[in-house]
């Protein structure tokens, strides 16, 4: 008797544990849906490291994540769906550009606020937009001088 009442409690603790680790998950992914925020699209020259899930930052605090990434055939570039968290406002004329952590680091879009008063409303296009820049290309053109 006293066995099987060990072996409940350890498979109660071990289905708990695993319960949380899925809300965890499905909560850091985004797979929840449950944010009811604002939608942004931008276009991309080159969206080198982003992909899906990707943080948006604004002044280094993440306010959204990339929800959908394209390409656009006709005009060659990458088109990026951003969801942005609740109650965050945008100035109109605010930039986005796609910057790394560092050499090793991951990638990620910072919203460069502009000083507009006026906001973007949901479903608008970030214009301002500036793409990946290349570490091997910068260093390839370092090492062989050109301007």
């Amino acid at each position: 008797m006293r066995e099987n009442t060990t072996e409940v409690v350890v498979g109660a603790a071990v289905t708990a544990a695993a319960l949380s680790f899925l809300w965890v998950l499905v909560g850091v992914s985004g797979l929840g849906g449950g944010a009811s925020g604002m939608e942004l699209q931008a276009n991309f020259r080159s969206a080198e490291g982003v992909t899906v899930g990707t943080d948006i930052r604004l002044a280094g605090v993440s306010v959204g994540t990339v929800s959908d990434l394209a390409l656009n055939t006709d005009t060659y570039r990458a088109e990026a769906t951003f969801a942005i968290d609740e109650g965050i406002a945008i100035p109109n004329d605010s930039a986005a550009v796609v910057a790394s952590e560092g050499l090793l680091g991951g990638t990620f879009v910072e919203i460069v606020p502009g000083g507009a008063f006026e906001m973007f409303e949901d479903g608008a296009l970030i214009e301002d937009t500036q793409g990946a820049v290349s570490l091997i290309q910068l260093l390839l053109k370092f090492v062989g001088g050109d301007e």
